[in-house]
């Protein structure tokens, strides 16, 4: 799945829960931008865990846009990848 900020993967996992894991490649910018990126991420998922699906493995893979986007709009944006509204 693809949007502007990110690109995701995702496959079945046969367990109850789901697993996240974060990609920032060098190209998103410096350790500092990066590490950003992933704590804005990171809270994302805690906070709209409930809202997404259970029993698969994700792979977020931020894009550029990433970087400039609010938290809200990183939240809004996942949710629609997978199908959930606020």
């Amino acid at each position: 799945m693809t949007s502007r900020s990110f690109v995701v993967f995702t496959v079945q996992n046969g367990l109850e829960h789901s697993r996240f894991g974060l990609t920032t490649p060098r190209k998103l910018g410096p350790a500092h931008d990066r590490n950003r990126i992933k704590r804005r991420l990171r809270e994302v998922i805690r906070t709209s865990r409930s809202l997404l699906p259970a029993g698969v493995d994700v792979v977020l893979n931020p894009r550029r846009s990433a970087r400039d986007r609010e938290l809200g709009e990183l939240r809004t944006e996942l949710l629609s990848l997978f199908g959930c509204s606020l």
